[in-house]
């Protein structure tokens, strides 16, 4: 494992153009991969911070793209020393804090990875519903806590390690574990009721997509090949697979075609993006795909009414029409600062970077009109907005802040 994630991380470096391991091999002949250069707001809208607070050790370097996962008027935060906490999203207050797994070693700032020793630690973020907080861990923990209070309700093990957030289902918990398996558990205590087995290519990126769906019987699972998978809640049967993007190139660098964003689903439709330049809309009743458009990315899709926003692999930001794939805008102001996935408020798109700041952007044309910045740590995980319009982001030292707009 230790062996892959230094690969990735090596491959990530020679990126053209990527910047997510700045200052590791600086000299004068790499300048061209720093981040670009903010430029002035001149009319900037008003942009307000309600809180901030601390929740303990940050992912550091381990590109896990952690987020807050929101569940009504409460936060819910996973963090590096194996704790799981709920906070009101109002004022990010504590309301609870549990503990998932126990930490055999405290974090070295000398370690080349600045993480706890790989005993053990949380690597998901959380997933919510039907009362439970689930989470995964580095050991392929899985634990789910009563969302109200806090208190344990049941530990199993996967078979590997958990990256991405549990889908919280009425009759199943969706775990995907890093090694390519998805397991179906009983959300009353983690029994293991199937598991949908598919193998992975040699060298990805570091991150797994989200299992989304379930309300017509399937779930959705992307795959580092370049694969979406469909497949059925009741017992893990795979319903169809189309693939996003094909693994082209002679390299295994130049493969590389993942899918570990966000996906979305909307009615009958699903949208996933691949790394290996490639979006698609495909019918989620049967895997035909609808319109594809050559932009990659190694987040995910922001959906609206009428556009998907998706942040590239060089820091453009892209507007795509829904329905046809069309590109509507580029905003090109933020390259090299290796931006999150894209996240809407109000009238504005949003994302963050690697520096701390978060960019505010015009839905019709792109424009920034927006910036602040939380604190000098990069953000990775997508930042989350409420129905009333806070948005909430987590960087990567674990420091959450939560903003609206206007005074």
């Amino acid at each position: 494992m230790l062996r892959r994630i230094f690969l990735i991380a090596v491959a990530i470096a020679f990126v053209p153009g990527c910047s997510t391991v700045k200052g590791w091999f600086h000299s004068e002949k790499n300048k061209g991969n720093e981040p670009t250069p903010l430029v002035a707001i001149a009319a900037p809208i008003a942009v307000k911070q309600i809180w901030s607070t601390g929740i303990g050790d940050g992912e550091g370097d381990l590109w896990l793209r952690q987020r807050p996962t929101l569940d009504g008027n409460r936060l819910y935060l996973a963090n590096d020393e194996g704790e799981v906490m709920a906070l009101d999203a109002g004022s990010g207050r504590k309301l609870w804090t549990s503990r998932a797994v126990e930490m055999k070693a405290k974090r070295s700032k000398w370690t080349f990875w600045k993480h706890k020793a790989l005993e053990a630690g949380l690597t998901s973020s959380p997933g919510v519903g039907g009362g439970l907080v689930v989470v995964g861990g580095r050991n392929g923990e899985v634990v789910a806590f009563n969302a109200e209070t806090g208190e344990k309700r049941w530990s199993v093990r996967v078979t590997s390690e958990v990256l991405s957030a549990p889908l919280v289902l009425a009759d199943k918990v969706v775990v995907r574990s890093n090694d390519g398996r998805v397991f179906g558990l009983d959300p009353a205590d983690g029994s293991r009721k199937w598991v949908f087995d598919r193998g992975l290519p040699t060298l990805s990126l570091r991150g797994n997509s989200s299992a989304v769906g379930g309300d017509n019987g399937l779930v959705f699972i992307g795959y580092d090949d370049g694969t979406l998978v469909a497949v059925r809640v009741l017992d893990g049967q795979k319903a169809w697979d189309v693939q996003v993007a094909g693994p082209e190139g002679r390299s295994e660098l130049e493969r590389m075609a993942d899918i570990d964003g966000e996906l979305q689903l909307s009615g009958d439709v699903i949208y996933a993006v691949s790394y290996h330049k490639q979006v698609m809309a495909i019918s989620a009743a049967n895997g035909q795909p609808l319109w594809n458009h050559e932009v990659g990315s190694a987040g995910g899709i922001a959906l609206l009414a009428d556009k998907l926003l998706i942040s590239d692999t060089q820091g453009n930001v892209w507007a795509l029409d829904r329905n046809s794939g069309n590109s509507l805008w580029k905003q090109d102001q933020l390259q090299r600062r290796v931006l999150t996935t894209p996240a809407v408020q109000g009238d504005y798109g949003v994302v963050g970077d690697l520096e701390g700041y978060l960019h505010w952007f015009r839905l019709d044309t792109g424009v920034i009109v927006g910036r602040t910045k939380i604190e000098k740590a990069a953000l990775r995980g997508t930042p989350q907005v409420s129905p009333d319009g806070v948005l909430y982001a987590l960087t990567n030292e674990g420091k959450l802040a939560a903003y609206k707009l206007g005074n």
